[in-house]
């Protein structure tokens, strides 16, 4: 998702620095060109060539390296770099940069960029909650800086409560939503995921092998790029997305409500839920036993796409359809029936493509029937490029409008 970006990570002294190299591993993997640039402090917990080593680029740790005979060190890497991340941020550093004070390579390049920095504190408890930090980190805010929140726990000085790094999985998060365009800002999005489950007996259910994959990353890329998002799940295993508004349901008819409820807002409903079809005409209060014989009564659930194509007004409808056979054809049918702005459509049979997995194959087809087609990607990149695609059709919508 980083691929091609040009990150500065910069690593103060705290015992949290060790927290850097897993970030960097985590960018590295992404696709990102990091560049590291170490305070003196830095240096008495994690030795440079830990970050020499996996950057593959060599880490500045002096004011005065040049890159080549005719730059100077920290004017070429700003004058490069498409993000600057402070993690950890100690209270030292964000006191030096709130006050104008610049008298190491971190600080002098944080002057000299232009590109968003993003501080990722991490301190003693009661250096966090100190009026001096406190002061220090809104007048950065104040000037356009970008802070996350440190975590709440157990620090090495054996105190507890807030000021421990926040996990590479939230700062990845952060650096992901500042390197996104934020070109569905003013957008409110509904997203569904998941599969439904319909109970038969209070041990079994009728459901599917969604995992919601696809829908979470939708709503986190969404939100990246500068969506409101709400996302309705289904039952899943996977984590909520931290911030990201999330409301559970297990039925159909639970689904097709909390949809309803939610919709008046919404300028785009993305249904990536795989909804049953099909739910028990009676729940059976007790479990089923094996003796005797046994049949299973089933009564349609509500086609909740094909309802929402009914009263989408201005709304961008956007529908998924999960086949096996007759691909295209199927999809096509879904999109006039169910009066779709587009839908995205995917084999579940092939290797690559199906529930439960992370990556997914893809066509996407608009409502005039043109079809475009991806080749396997991670869930996460499938995201960006259906949003893409929303994107493109809504401004060309605008401009025939």
């Amino acid at each position: 998702m980083l691929q091609g970006k040009e990150v500065l990570l910069g690593v103060t002294g705290g015992i949290a620095a060790y927290k850097s190299v897993l970030l960097l591993r985590e960018l590295i993997k992404e696709g990102a060109n990091v560049h590291v640039i170490m305070t003196k402090s830095a240096q008495n917990f994690v030795a440079p060539l830990t970050f020499q080593t996996l950057s593959g680029n060599q880490v500045t740790t002096e004011i005065f390296t040049l890159f080549s005979s005719s730059k100077i060190g920290h004017i070429s890497l700003a004058d490069r770099a498409d993000l600057l991340v402070i993690a950890p941020a100690t209270a030292n550093i964000i006191g030096k940069i709130a006050n104008g004070i610049a008298d190491d390579f971190l600080t002098t390049m944080v002057m000299a960029t232009r590109v968003p920095v993003l501080f990722a504190p991490a301190m003693n408890t009661n250096m966090w909650a100190s009026p001096v930090v406190q002061a220090n980190i809104s007048r950065l805010k104040s000037m356009g800086y970008n802070f996350m929140e440190p975590a709440e726990g157990e620090l090495a000085c054996g105190t507890t409560g807030r000021g421990k790094l926040a996990d590479v999985d939230e700062i990845m998060e952060d650096i992901k939503t500042l390197l996104s365009p934020n070109d569905l800002a003013g957008e409110k999005i509904l997203i569904t995921a998941g599969p439904t489950e319909e109970a038969i007996d209070p041990v079994r259910c009728i459901t599917n092998r969604s995992s919601g994959k696809m829908g979470y990353n939708l709503a986190m890329v969404a939100r990246r790029r500068g969506a409101e998002v709400t996302l309705i799940s289904g039952p899943s295993c996977l984590p909520v997305p931290c911030g990201l508004p999330t409301i559970h349901c297990t039925t159909a008819l639970e689904m097709e409500r909390i949809i309803h409820e939610n919709l008046d807002n919404a300028t785009m409903v993305i249904m990536a839920a795989a909804v049953a079809d099909f739910r028990p005409a009676e729940k059976s209060e007790k479990k089923i036993k094996r003796l005797g014989d046994h049949c299973l009564d089933l009564e349609p659930n509500p086609d909740i796409l094909a309802g929402l194509g009914k009263i989408k007004g201005k709304r961008f409808l956007v529908g998924f359809a999960a086949e096996t056979n007759d691909l295209v054809a199927n999809a096509r049918e879904k999109i006039n029936r169910k009066n779709l702005d587009m839908i995205v459509a995917n084999n579940v049979s092939t290797c690559g493509a199906g529930f439960c997995c992370d990556t997914n194959i893809i066509k996407i087809i608009d409502r005039d029937g043109t079809i475009y087609d991806f080749p396997q990607m991670s869930k996460e990149q499938v995201a960006e490029v259906i949003l893409d695609h929303v994107v493109a059709s809504r401004k060309k919508d605008g401009k025939e409008q």
